[in-house]
């Protein structure tokens, strides 16, 4: 199998490459920078921190704090969705918490486009925002919601049918 040489391509379609292989894996982005000058320079330019997956990254590396301001700045929208998360519940910050989730919606980050709304509901008492979740969305949900058991084993479901029947006859 021959190879082609993506060096050979214009800049601009050289960019999209990188672009796209930082959203599909971190091994592969760092796979890329570690081959040639070159990509280091395409994959440190500005730009390509906002296609990164951010939570694919391992934990345990010590670069976690300077990739995720590099992503801040650029607008990921995990980033955006995580520091939403952040403001909201460790800070208490509530307005900037839902203006980061909102931009994160916006970016199409499918978290925050359910999380948003439902927040707004919760804890703002606005309910008009649940028109924004696509379809297409509340069907994939609700599948991951059946599919999974959310930690419930067969004990815990026989444990809670029995309380909430007891609980029915007391009533």
């Amino acid at each position: 199998m021959e190879y082609f040489p993506l060096l050979e391509l214009p800049k601009e379609i050289q960019a999209l490459v990188v672009e796209r292989v930082a959203r599909n894996s971190f091994q592969y982005l760092y796979g890329l920078k570690a081959s040639s000058k070159s990509m280091k320079a395409l994959a440190e330019r500005r730009g390509v921190y906002r296609f990164y997956d951010v939570l694919s990254v391992p934990w345990g590396l010590n670069m976690l704090s300077s990739l995720f301001k590099a992503c801040y700045v650029e607008g990921n929208p995990n980033t955006l969705y995580i520091k939403g998360v952040q403001f909201f519940f460790s800070f208490g910050l509530k307005e900037e918490e839902l203006s980061l989730m909102k931009r994160a919606a916006d970016a199409g980050y499918e978290c925050a486009v359910y999380t948003h709304p439902m927040t707004r509901a919760i804890f703002c008492c606005d309910g008009q925002y649940f028109a924004g979740i696509p379809r297409e969305s509340v069907q994939r949900i609700g599948k991951l919601v059946r599919s999974v058991k959310w930690g419930w084993d067969a004990n815990v479901q026989h444990m809670w049918s029995d309380n909430v029947s007891a609980c029915g006859t007391l009533i």
